[in-house]
């Protein structure tokens, strides 16, 4: 226990020393935070919109007052005919171009089908899809507004709609992009952080010379692995409590369950990362390596651990390679504590695949040093 204790303290000084990762373990992940907090927006909203309206009459204007009622459509524009309207979709000026008919009015007071053209810019596809949706809810909200007045003026009655569909979005009724990405920014900034510098710290020793030194210590290799992971817990946990205070204070993150279990279960997820930094160490030879090996641990934790993509949408061999992912469990446990204020009960096979990640990665990077040392 002294001799790890001693080693602890060598950490500890040697972390206080290199300032410059201090900073960038701190600062760094609230700058990213904020950033990212206030920047990625998966409900686009706003859009830069053209009509080109060839009716100019009351239920066309009615109809682009329901669409920019929606707030997805921002009217920027007006054209005057079909060129107007491309110039502007493939300049960038607009991202939607709404074009009605001169009939428009018409077949609407005859009872015929009238068509209004949305063209969206689809070369961004979550742009895309959020125009095709309001645009379709908004269209088919007015033709349900004109059937139930034709039926009244036919009848003198009035009538209720034959299917009566009431939507209750629970754990995040307002659609808050923020409360969302919040705790995913956190388990990135996390993974990023712990990953890259438990990677380069056993490297940074034998660059050093100093690993040698350690070596011929009466330190066990248990306890060489532990020193260099125990001093990153207290760093993670601090990450980890700036985050969350800037998710509570600058974005009304709510957190509707344990704070306790929040924190018990990241420090899972915390030595979780830190035992495959520290695997990613004793495979490198040099920090360049090291470095080079995180980068290929970050993007697949973006891509594949449900951060920015649904895991269901993913192809089967994909998702069982999220599962590799420590971050994968953490974003479930994450978003289930803090949205849902689910407990153990319903979290506990998301802690039992860190424990057993933990297990297996800890006992490969022993075994690995071990050689190493040989």
């Amino acid at each position: 226990m002294n001799r790890l204790k001693a080693l602890l303290i060598k950490e500890f000084i040697q972390m206080r020393r290199d300032r410059l990762t201090f900073v960038m373990m701190i600062v760094f992940p609230i700058l990213q935070l904020l950033v990212f907090g206030f920047a990625i927006n998966t409900d686009v909203k706003h859009l830069p919109t053209i009509v080109f309206d060839q009716a100019l009459s009351q239920d066309s204007r009615d109809f682009q007052a329901s669409l920019a009622a929606s707030g997805y459509f921002d009217f920027i524009y007006t054209g005057n005919n079909y060129q107007q309207v491309t110039d502007n979709l493939q300049s960038g000026r607009a991202k939607v171009g709404i074009i009605i008919p001169p009939d428009f009015s018409e077949n609407i007071k005859h009872g015929h089908s009238s068509t209004v053209q949305v063209i969206v810019d689809a070369s961004d596809s979550m742009t895309a899809s959020s125009a095709i949706s309001a645009a379709q809810m908004v269209g088919q909200l007015k033709s349900q507004e004109v059937l139930l007045n034709r039926l009244r003026g036919y009848s003198g009655k009035s009538f209720d709609m034959p299917y009566d569909v009431r939507i209750r979005p629970w754990y995040n009724p307002d659609f808050v992009s923020a409360f969302y990405m919040v705790p995913g920014i956190l388990g990135i900034i996390l993974t990023m952080t712990m990953v890259m510098i438990t990677s380069m710290a056993i490297v940074r020793e034998q660059e050093h010379g100093t690993l040698e030194q350690l070596i011929v210590t009466p330190l066990k290799t248990h306890e060489l692995i532990l020193g260099k992971i125990i001093p990153y817990v207290f760093v993670g946990y601090a990450q980890a409590t700036v985050a969350l205070l800037v998710g509570i204070l600058v974005f009304d993150l709510p957190i509707k369950g344990s704070l306790g279990l929040l924190y018990g279960l990241t420090s899972l997820f915390i030595i979780a990362s830190l035992s495959l930094g520290v695997l990613i160490s004793t495979l490198s030879k040099t920090q360049m390596q090291a470095m080079q090996m995180s980068f290929f641990i970050f993007l697949p934790s973006i891509l594949l651990s449900g951060f920015m993509f649904p895991r269901e949408a993913m192809p089967l061999v994909f998702n069982w390679l999220g599962n590799l992912l420590p971050l994968t469990f953490y974003l479930q446990i994450l978003r289930g504590i803090i949205l849902k204020g689910v407990g153990l009960s319903v979290l506990w096979t998301q802690v039992l695949a860190l424990i057993v990640f933990i297990s297996v990665v800890l006992t490969i990077s022993i075994i690995k040093f071990q050689k190493k040392i040989a």
